[in-house]
């Protein structure tokens, strides 16, 4: 490689660095703001739904927190409004023991339609997307962005194999590619290469496409379960 190529390829290295510290500086900025209000949105919610919930004669807490990969690998709680029973891993375990259709779907997928532990709120809840209101609060803290990956559990980690290390690479996020291509309607592996393609090629124009499809799906109530 000649002088000139070098020279070039620097000056081609360098841009890029300085217009990926621009993107994740002004989208941290954006995550701040929107958090802050997504934060302001929940309290009123909040009262809305633990009134319904005391009606509906279940008393726990309202709010729901697990343990997810973060960027870089790092583990951190994510907070969401219960939509479950209380002991929702627990009754898991049942129905996967004494369900075989019910545990085939779930390996598949990793989730399941028609879960029997949803809650009659909760079923409400998902449809509406209102369940992940609380994730504002990751959001704020810098644990997840608006846009990003799914925050996946630490038991998946395994079952992402290759395509863990991109995907891990960036924020996860409220919404992002997979949620905005089907969401439901795909498989785990499908999702996996749908967000380890957004790691690769993340920038503002796909973060805007995305939060207008998703604010396009929330309004339709298409594809949350």
């Amino acid at each position: 490689m000649n002088s000139d190529s070098v020279m070039l390829k620097e000056k081609v290295d360098a841009s890029t660095s300085i217009h990926k510290i621009f993107y994740v500086t002004v989208k941290r900025i954006f995550d701040i703001l929107v958090g802050f209000f997504g934060i302001l949105m929940m309290i009123p919610l909040a009262f809305i739904i633990k009134a319904v919930s005391i009606k509906n004669r279940d008393h726990n807490s309202i709010f729901f927190k697990q343990k997810r990969i973060g960027k870089n690998g790092e583990l951190f709680y994510m907070y969401k409004f219960r939509t479950m029973v209380p002991n929702a891993d627990d009754v898991l375990v049942e129905l996967m023991r004494k369900n075989p259709k019910f545990r085939n779907e779930y390996f598949v997928n990793k989730k399941v339609k028609d879960d029997p532990r949803i809650t009659r709120i909760g079923k409400f809840l998902r449809k509406t997307s209102l369940d992940e209101i609380p994730q504002f609060i990751n959001v704020f803290l810098g644990q997840m962005s608006l846009v990003g990956n799914r925050p996946y559990l630490p038991r998946e980690k395994e079952d992402m194999g290759e395509f863990y290390k991109a995907i891990v690479s960036t924020k996860p996020g409220i919404t992002g590619l997979w949620q905005t291509n089907g969401r439901s309607n795909t498989s785990f592996y499908e999702r996996l290469v749908f967000e380890r393609k957004y790691s690769k090629i993340q920038s503002f124009k796909l973060d805007l496409e995305i939060i207008f499809k998703t604010m396009m799906q929330v309004f339709k109530k298409d594809g949350a379960e």
